[in-house]
């Protein structure tokens, strides 16, 4: 027996808010630029009003709360991340950057040795 994937179906409501915050998103975007010889606040007002009324619109439908609640857990799993201390991770950086020279250095002797060998060995080119 096989599993078939499951496909969750959406309103047509719901397709209907989504669609309506996201012309409310391009309306305050297309406002911020319309009202270009209006002052600054005006036009961040213009903005700032057309993405609150998208997401509020989009928060009534059941993918904008499926999205809030995403976030919401996104949040909580980064809040249990042990982040490492400033000495450990400037040990890392360190680490890391000294790994970096050593291949620098490494990858410099090989195109030197593979030039002498080529030119000089292989070609007969002295320079």
């Amino acid at each position: 027996m096989s599993n078939q994937p499951v496909q969750t179906v959406s309103a047509s409501g719901d397709k209907a808010k989504v669609a309506l915050a996201i012309f409310a998103a391009i309306a305050g975007v297309v406002g911020f630029y319309v009202l270009s010889d209006k002052a600054t606040a005006i036009r961040a007002a213009a903005l700032v009003g057309g993405l609150v009324v998208a997401v509020a619109i989009a928060w009534t439908s059941t993918p904008g709360r499926d999205f809030l609640n995403f976030s919401k857990e996104a949040v909580r799993e980064t809040k249990k991340v042990v982040w490492p201390t400033r000495r450990e991770a400037l040990q890392m950086t360190a680490i890391v950057f000294g790994f970096v020279v050593v291949m620098a250095i490494f990858l410099w002797g090989t195109d030197k040795l593979l030039e002498v060998v080529l030119y000089d060995l292989i070609l007969g080119w002295k320079r």
